[in-house]
């Protein structure tokens, strides 16, 4: 087992875990924190370079560094693990959240050891959801990632942070019972006694009047991850009251989840009933493209502005996915990056500024150019990516989607394509409105003499997520090529891919 790369995504944070543990003070804990997640993150480079190579030298299965071990052999379910290129993204990206979200929180206070402790329980379901072609083991982490949020929200959030907790943990077990129908379906109708995906996806034997029932139950129940519309309301109202780092990590990390598990699981192994019922969902993600851009526009609160351009951008990606062909999906897993990234940045500038000014009402606040000018000029930097600045991931992600929607032929997908492009300008009006009010200007807090600017933790922070945004801006072919190796023709055969 230990012989294969992939199992130490598990093994690198329980080891984290038990270093917490035993950590006696602050200085300890964090020197556990940043050593494991920069082991993680030397562990998904590495696993990238390699896997390039293996491609290179000719290697053309579906998944690679595969191994499986059993666990409950009444019911088949093993620790089944596998990559191709879309997963080493995703462990790449949150691997690099992990890392910033550890600097982010130098100075949580209270309980540094239990914060810490949930944040790698939290990342152990992330990594392992990643990992896993298994069905089962894949639910296991996936409710694994959810059930810290609880308490991470609840007691190191702010504001309403209990009814916030509460609603989110709620309605996502709300989704993870749809999920949970959903599969064991799938494991009873494919007839394989398997869980295994590769195996279920390669012989193609879930009936089609099944597909049309379990489909809707897996794309909800990840959906409902992914702020679909009208499954969304818990992101806005979780995400303001996180801690930093949990606003990081969920919204840029765990949120992905749903969009991975829509790609992965719902279309991948039910192709004929996505093919049947994209439409349907087609409109529910175009109502989040825009509805979330228009109703960023008219908060004041920094967080639930980021909070629900994130349900338009998740939406970006859901709603390119469900165009069913490689230009469109390879733009909605290249937006899942850009997405993690710039809004991890955001959350952690929002942090950062409500520990100095203490308040994310915008109209509370203005001029901070002046006498925090590092924070500002990464806040504009993450509003330019946020709003498609050529040069930014923003802008190579969210051209890609709409391209490859527009190959879609269908009159319903290009009506709605015309649509979704309309969220640009959206984003355009409420990201310069808060640039405008809140960093030019004149100075609006009279105390603005005590201010100060980023400290090192917070600069390193920062600009690890701003070179990974300027990264994807200027190589997006690297990053294309990578995700594109996923889309074989065996996988997609029915989409027509």
């Amino acid at each position: 087992m230990f012989s294969n790369p992939l199992i130490y995504f598990v093994v690198i944070p329980v080891i984290m875990l038990l270093g917490i543990y035993l950590s006696r003070n602050m200085a300890q804990i964090r020197t556990v924190a940043v050593a494991g997640s920069l082991a993680l993150l030397g562990l998904s480079a590495w696993l990238l370079v390699d896997y390039l190579g293996l491609r290179a030298a000719g290697a053309d299965a579906p998944m690679l560094y595969r191994g499986d071990w059993t666990w409950f052999s009444a019911m088949n379910i093993k620790l089944s693990v596998g990559v191709d290129g879309i997963s080493i993204a995703m462990l790449l990206l949150s691997s690099i959240i992990l890392l910033t979200g550890s600097f982010a929180s130098w100075k949580i206070n209270p309980l540094p050891k239990e914060f810490f402790l949930w944040l790698i329980l939290l990342s152990i379901g992330v990594f392992g959801f990643f990992i896993s072609i298994d069905l089962f083991t894949m639910f296991m982490f996936y409710e694994v990632a959810l059930i810290p949020m609880y308490l991470l929200i609840g007691i190191w959030g702010t504001g309403r942070k209990e009814y916030s907790a509460m609603k989110l943990t709620l309605m996502l077990m709300g989704g993870s019972a749809f999920l949970m129908l959903s599969l064991i379906g799938i494991y009873y109708n494919a007839g394989l006694h398997s869980w295994n995906l590769l195996e279920i996806a390669q012989a193609d034997s879930i009936d089609h009047t099944w597909q049309m029932f379990l489909f809707p139950m897996a794309f909800v129940g990840f959906g409902v991850l992914g702020a679909m519309f009208p499954f969304h309301t818990w992101s806005p109202d979780g995400h303001a009251c996180a801690p930093t780092a949990v606003s990081m990590l969920h919204a840029g990390v765990l949120m992905k989840l749903g969009g991975y598990g829509c790609f992965r699981v719902a279309i991948y192994l039910m192709p004929y009933a996505a093919n049947e019922l994209a439409w349907i969902f087609l409109i529910l993600t175009g109502i989040s493209v825009v509805y979330g851009a228009f109703s960023a526009c008219v908060q004041t609160d920094l967080k639930y502005i980021n909070a629900y351009s994130s349900v338009s951008h998740c939406g970006l990606v859901l709603f390119a996915i469900l165009m069913l062909n490689t230009t469109a999906m390879t733009g909605a897993i290249m937006q899942m990056l850009s997405h993690g990234l710039m809004t991890a940045l955001f959350f952690a500038l929002i942090g950062m500024i409500y520990g100095r000014t203490h308040t994310r009402d915008i109209r509370q606040m203005g001029g901070l150019m002046k006498i925090m000018p590092y924070l500002a000029v990464c806040y504009m930097i993450a509003g330019f990516a946020s709003l498609g600045l050529p040069g930014l991931s923003g802008f190579v992600a969210e051209m890609t989607i709409f391209v490859g929607s527009f190959e879609n032929t269908h009159t319903l997908n290009r009506v709605f394509t015309i649509i979704a492009c309309c969220s640009i300008v959206i984003t355009a009006v409420y990201i310069l409105r808060v640039v405008g009010k809140l960093l030019l200007g004149p100075v609006y807090d009279k105390h603005h003499e005590e201010l100060t600017d980023a400290t090192w933790w917070e600069r390193t922070s920062t600009v690890t997520l701003i070179i990974c945004v300027a990264a994807i801006g200027c190589f997006p072919n690297f990053f294309a090529n990578l995700i594109r190796t996923t889309f074989s023709p065996e996988i997609f055969k029915v989409l027509g891919m």
